[in-house]
């Protein structure tokens, strides 16, 4: 009891001292006295001072002091209990003993607490004051709190200030010379005993002087060309005396600007310049907001007069070009090319590109031996390449201007492919045709001459991304002619592999990678020789996109789908799409641009994109990481349960048959194909075994399981429809009826052939004559008896289609659950 009261007093008595001394640091300036006084207009608030006497005990001494409330608003920080009466008993703190912390194991410590504010609460306290921001917004117009009518030099009126500056100080003309000698970019204003009006520095008679340091004067100075020189910054167009040097040491004129963060739109008698700053500025909001060079130009034009009488001179023709030069000169110092020997010329094909830092580099990320590496799934998926190819049709491109006007800076050396060796090549397989798709009615592909391309150059642009992180790959990047023809994502493709020609596994994702992956090796032939890749020495994956796999027929979802290959993790292959979201809005600027500025934009904002994913790399990471423990153990929790409920020797047969199953998947499609190529290995030998010119033993049997097939789904729908069925559902199901019949009969005729011991069982009329259609018997060689012969090659067809057919079955059923599962899910989040 004794020890629980000496805490509580403890904690009173830190509570109080700590809320005194907050209270006393927030009163500045403020009077204090040593009696309260009790007003409605003031707050009297007190502070205790705490001292140690001579005799050891604590003394303290209290004073008050005012402060004046806001209207209709408590100050932030003010606490309940400073209102409270009661004082704390100092006499308590002698019943402390001086091992108070070893008597104390769970010692007090105080921290402020957070306060958190609602947006809603903030404005409501702000809108109290509004009359206040207001009554010192009207003096700002004027001469506000300044009062001295003579500069502080005391020589001169003070009638000049500046409005960049810090603070509101009047100064007369030469102590604003002085001031801004340095600062030419300040607004400054005159003081024209009514109003201020805005001045410049030239009429100031501040001039700048190049070529020396600050405060050197030139012995041989020589004024701009008409002496208007006008310099661009981030917020205002400025009319500025320039004065270069030539003395005989003196260096060219656009060194002389550069020199001093100046940069030319010219480099012949320049008139024009831009500040660094301000093109770093621009480079950056275009980044984050995709504004456009003629909308950040109208902004410092407006800053300037927004009136709109005094207009500076227009220069937004060179901002264009400052700008367009500033990101080249900006991407070849990021990319070392001032370091190296022969400059800029000496330009490698994409060395301008920010790499992804996670892929495989070879020389760079990828340890000594790693072509050695064993074959397993981690060493595969480490040293494995993943790509995407994607298109994207809002970056298309009117037809404006041309390569003669608007060449452009990078030629092949970011993430545009070259433009002149793209085109050329194009327009040499123009009368190549493209192939119409044989999986699902594909509009990619069987459309891609019908887009519509009346007034554009480009009708979008394609591109090759890394897939698991989301970066764009270098020379990876083309404007489209017409539509996405397999001619230009061949061109991007085997250019983007020039870069990464070491590397022995890929993984190539696209949706439509079923078609285009057919005659790719083929399609190379055509290209000149270093585009070409060793793909026999490479383990090469063709995939599609897990979004547009389900828009696939069946056998392209088996083939070609993330689930079923090895070495591929969780990837969806949609990290193209969602960097479009970033790029998108800068596509209503792009559109109208020539080609040249138009690639060296989009280059700059796709190593901008490259950039920021590395930066925040580490946190991504990081996140995914953190999940990525949770979700294992409780997949392997799961499997661990489940593998508990079985036998033994079940889990290892079913291991065994998991493990074959994914080096050779069995699907119908795949037995189908096994069996053509078998079939056909017998006829080069010359043992065809074959009754029939078209049907085979083969495709006999998975005819009629095909046929077996649509019996029961015919069963089905019968069954569905009822007896109350409309006239045209009973016609549509007749003609199936009638339609399966004629199957069935031109079937049985064939099998005869091959089974003649069917004719026993089954009369020529049986088939004619039986009323329901799903109930007739097909004879497949595994219902029949033994007395009846049957050649055992049958037997083998129809064993092996039917394990393949119970496989696909399976899957289809996994299908359904999942689709099931997420819909339970999404309904049981969202709605």
């Amino acid at each position: 009891m004794v020890g629980g009261q000496r805490q509580r007093n403890l904690k009173q008595y830190q509570r109080d001292f700590y809320a005194h001394n907050t209270a006393a640091s927030k009163a500045v300036n403020n009077d204090t006295n040593d009696v309260p006084q009790h007003t409605r207009d003031i707050q009297q608030c007190k502070h205790s001072s705490f001292e140690t006497g001579h005799s050891g005990r604590l003394n303290v001494s209290s004073t008050y002091y005012t402060v004046p409330n806001s209207p209709g608003k408590r100050r932030r920080g003010d606490s309940n209990f400073l209102l409270e009466t009661t004082e704390f008993d100092f006499t308590t703190l002698d019943d402390f003993p001086d091992n108070l912390q070893n008597d104390m194991p769970e010692f007090v410590e105080f921290t402020k607490q957070k306060r958190t504010v609602v947006q809603g609460e903030a404005l409501h306290l702000w809108e109290s004051d509004a009359d206040l921001f207001l009554e010192e917004f009207l003096p700002l117009e004027g001469w506000g709190n300044y009062s001295q009518e003579m500069c502080v030099c005391g020589e001169e009126a003070a009638i000049y200030r500046c409005q960049d500056c810090h603070g509101t100080e009047l100064f007369c003309h030469l102590c604003m010379v002085r001031v801004h000698e340095r600062q030419p970019f300040h607004k400054m204003e005159h003081w024209d005993s009514i109003s201020f009006h805005s001045i410049t520095s030239k009429s100031m008679g501040i001039r700048l002087q190049l070529g020396h340091t600050s405060g050197v004067c030139c012995n041989n100075p020589l004024s701009a060309f008409n002496d208007d020189f006008v310099i661009i910054d981030y917020n205002g167009i400025y009319e500025v005396g320039l004065d270069f040097c030539r003395c005989t040491s003196a260096q060219p004129h656009i060194t002389q600007l550069l020199c001093v963060r100046l940069f030319p739109a010219t480099t012949v008698d320049p008139k024009t310049a831009a500040t660094f700053r301000s093109l770093k500025y621009f480079q950056m909001l275009s980044f984050e907001s995709k504004v456009s060079a003629y909308e950040f130009y109208k902004t410092a034009a407006r800053l300037t007069d927004n009136t709109g009488i005094h207009v500076p001179k227009d220069r937004y023709e060179s901002m264009l070009r400052m700008m367009q030069e500033w990101r080249f000169i900006k991407q070849m110092q990021r990319a070392g090319q001032g370091h190296h020997p022969e400059g800029i010329t000496a330009t490698e094909q994409g060395a301008c590109a920010v790499l992804c830092p996670a892929c495989p580099h070879a020389g760079k990320n990828l340890p000594d031996g790693w072509e050695n590496a064993p074959s397993e799934i981690r060493s595969r998926f480490i040293y494995a390449l993943f790509l995407a190819i994607d298109t994207n049709f809002r970056l298309a491109r009117h037809n404006v201007s041309s390569d003669t006007v608007d060449p452009g800076l990078n030629h092949g050396y970011a993430f545009f492919v070259e433009e002149k060796a793209y085109k050329c090549f194009i327009s040499s397989q123009a009368r190549a045709v493209q192939e119409m798709s044989s999986c699902s009615s594909h509009n990619v592909v069987n459309l891609a001459d019908a887009r519509v391309s009346r007034g554009l150059a480009a009708t979008g642009a394609g591109t090759i991304d890394c897939v698991r992180h989301n970066f764009k790959w270098p020379c990876s990047i083309g404007d489209l002619q017409k539509g996405e023809q397999y001619l230009n994502m061949d061109y991007l493709f085997l250019s983007s592999m020039q870069s990464s020609s070491d590397i022995m596994a890929l993984n190539i994702s696209y949706n439509i990678a079923c078609q285009w992956s057919k005659h790719i090796w083929t399609h190379m032939s055509a290209f000149p020789h270093q585009y070409h890749i060793k793909h026999h020495e490479k383990s090469i994956v063709f995939l599609v996109l897990k979004f547009h796999l389900p828009a696939h027929i069946t056998k392209c979802q088996t083939s070609f789908s993330f689930n079923f290959i090895k070495g591929v993790g969780r990837t969806d292959g949609k990290a193209p799409e969602r960097g479009w979201a970033d790029i998108n809005p800068i596509a209503t600027s792009t559109c109208k641009m020539g080609p040249g500025s138009r690639h060296d934009t989009l280059d700059d904002h796709f190593n901008d994109w490259n950039w920021k994913k590395i930066c925040a790399m580490g946190l991504i990471f990081r996140h995914k990481y953190k999940f990525a423990l949770i979700e294992v153990q409780e997949h392997v929790n799961d499997l661990t349960n489940f593998e508990a409920s079985l036998a033994t020797d079940e889990l290892a047969a079913w291991r065994k048959d998991i493990e074959a199953w994914e080096e050779d998947p069995m699907t119908q499609a795949a037995v189908r194909l096994a069996l053509s190529m078998a079939e056909a290995t017998e006829i080069e030998r010359g043992n065809n075994v074959s009754l029939h010119d078209d049907i085979s033993p083969s495709v006999l049997i998975s005819s009629g399981l095909e046929l077996e097939d649509q019996q029961c789904c015919l069963e089905f729908d019968a069954k569905v429809v009822g007896q109350h069925a409309t006239d045209i559902q009973k016609g549509k199901l007749l003609q199936r009826v009638n339609a399966l019949r004629q199957r069935i009969d031109t079937w049985g005729r064939v099998q005869l052939l091959y089974m003649p011991g069917v004719s026993c069982l089954r009369s020529p009329d049986d088939i004619a004559t039986e009323a329901k259609v799903h109930n007739i018997n097909l004879f497949l060689p595994s219902s029949l008896s033994h007395r009846v012969p049957c050649d055992d090659r049958l037997l083998e067809h129809e064993w092996e289609l039917r394990q393949a057919q119970a496989y696909d079955t399976l899957n289809d059923l996994c299908t359904v659950l999942n689709l099931r599962y997420h819909l339970y899910k999404y309904k049981d989040t969202f709605i």
